[in-house]
């Protein structure tokens, strides 16, 4: 019997000694115990490896407690496996990038290089046989070097942008530009070969303009690159309805003659600055009540006792069946009859909720405007002070946080936002109130309400990744009564497509003369 016992001890060892290893090799996120108040289960502290700052727990605002060296970490072969899967994508995301880039500016050299190159290839090869080159001649060279210049500006500004994100297909229109622009090039190469190098031609100032003319109609494919990437998609044609899967909110955006994936874009643009922050806290009330309701239904056979297994048989395999099935109805028809009462529990759920909002919300901004008058108070006394004994904001920021530290954090758990706030981003908030001089209620603004997602830390937005799914090809354009989702992690961007309707009016001419009226008074009245 010590035996197994032995080689379970054993094992346990080895486990503990893979971990550690693992550690060391990957300086993962490293979860460290804490003593604490046996009534209170406060949830760990996180901490970032050797050489980072620890982040602090949800119970930033309690009794500071002592951190022991405990340590715990984990790593199953599915996280190797899903790590590897992210590093290959990544590698071959930043491959993709980097050969479009490569392939842009190729092209975007052998566009600016042509134009000289024709001018320079005749002096290079038969510098004796070509006539002079008059004034008409040498002011074309000053139209081909402005022209260049501003070609060069037009196309840094067009095309050379840091890239906003990465899209799962080529952009149509670009790839179009791109290979018009290497037909038109090789054309050009093609006429300059067999026309001028092979006759090796001696009129100079036609060559000119013949370099002219081909800058010329460079600007020309610029200006319908202007068009197609920017002018087109200006003019609204559909309303998309955006909405998020898990709680409902939605948004409403109109917007042009655009592929779905840059629609897609579009709207993921917009979702950052104007969806509220996703809170996956709030979604756990319904789910446990739900589970609760259920969990105090039970089933009992008032005929008597559940027979005993039955052995394997059809038959005996047909009655078990037939009772799970009028044990699920008996449930059903039970849930049924207390769905009449449930209201009744939410409702005051709800309204207990919002009262202990209110008494929360009321304790908070009385204890920051409390703080807010501390500093003014401190400010005063400071003006009287040398210049080296004042307190920067920093300073005075964690001094008055312990006075609101409590509050705050009482109210954030009983609004489910603490998540979203830990301690050093609050501190940061209240000295930047500190130094603009800010009043209490623009210091609590961002807690009282909840704002988009780019008010929060870079963990909420910085390393998520979508996928659109949709049913049509993502190249295609938009159309009425066109569908997709834009999935993460968490939750998902139902976007449904409208098209805007065709607006008809008329004019209805209205005379002048119809609003005059007179105004007659009869002699006896006392006017």
């Amino acid at each position: 019997m010590q035996a197994p016992a032995a080689m379970e001890a054993a094992d346990e060892v080895l486990q503990v000694l893979d971990v550690c290893e693992a550690i060391e090799e990957t300086r993962e996120v490293i979860v460290t115990t804490i003593e604490e108040d046996p009534i209170r289960n406060s949830p760990p502290v996180a901490s970032c490896g050797a050489g980072t700052k620890p982040s602090q727990d949800d119970n930033w605002g309690e009794t500071t407690t002592a951190v022991t060296g405990t340590s715990e970490h984990s790593l199953s072969q599915e996280d190797v496996v899903r790590i590897t899967k992210d590093l290959e994508e990544s590698v071959g995301l930043d491959c993709r990038r980097y050969l479009g880039l490569a392939l842009a500016v190729v092209l975007g050299l052998l566009v600016f290089l042509t134009p000289l190159a024709f001018l320079a290839l005749p002096h290079l090869l038969w510098p004796e046989k070509l006539q002079s080159c008059g004034t008409a001649c040498e002011g074309l060279f000053i139209s081909v070097a402005f022209k260049l210049l501003i070609l060069l500006l037009a196309v840094w500004a067009l095309f050379f942008r840091p890239p906003r994100a990465g899209l799962p297909r080529v952009f149509v229109f670009r790839a179009l530009l791109a290979v018009l622009v290497l037909l038109f090039v090789a054309s050009y190469w093609l006429f300059y070969g067999v026309r001028i190098l092979d006759s090796q031609d001696e009129n100079y100032q036609g060559i000119v303009q013949y370099a002219v003319s081909l800058v010329d109609a460079l600007l020309f494919i610029h200006y319908l690159a202007i068009v197609l990437l920017e002018l087109r998609q200006l003019q609204p044609c559909f309303s998309v309805c955006v909405a998020r899967s898990t709680d409902g909110e939605a948004r409403h955006y109109n917007l042009g003659q655009l592929s779905i994936q840059r629609a897609a874009l579009a709207i993921l643009e917009r979702y950052y600055c104007d969806f509220p922050v996703h809170n996956p806290a709030l979604l756990s009330a319904s789910k446990s009540r739900a589970a609760k309701h259920l969990a105090g239904l039970k089933v009992y056979n008032v005929d008597g006792e559940f027979p005993e297994a039955p052995a394997e048989g059809p038959g005996n395999n047909a009655a078990a069946a037939g009772m799970v099935q009028s044990q699920s109805r008996a449930m059903i028809a039970a849930a049924a009859r207390r769905r009449d009462t449930s209201h009744n529990e939410l409702y005051y759920e709800e309204a207990e909720h919002e009262r202990r909002v209110r008494k929360r919300k009321s304790r908070l901004v009385v204890a920051v405007e409390e703080a807010f008058t501390h500093i003014k108070r401190m400010q005063e006394e400071e003006q009287k002070k040398a210049p080296g004994d004042v307190m920067d904001p920093r300073e005075a920021a964690q001094a008055i946080f312990p006075s609101m530290a409590r509050a705050l954090q009482k109210y954030l758990r009983t609004t489910k936002q603490q998540h979203c706030h830990s301690m050093e981003s609050i501190q940061q908030h209240l000295a930047f109130c500190i130094t603009n001089n800010m009043t209490p209620k623009a210091f609590l603004e961002c807690y009282l309400t909840p704002g988009p997602t780019l008010q929060y830390g870079r963990d909420h937005w910085l390393a998520r990744k979508w996928t659109l799914i949709s049913e049509a090809s993502v190249t295609s354009g938009l159309k009425d009564g066109s569908t997709f989702v834009l999935r993460c992690l968490d939750f998902g961007l139902v976007v449904t497509t409208k098209r805007i309707p065709y607006i008809q009016m008329s004019e209805e001419y209205i005379d002048p003369k119809s609003h005059k009226f007179v105004l007659r008074l009869q002699s006896e009245t006392s006017v």
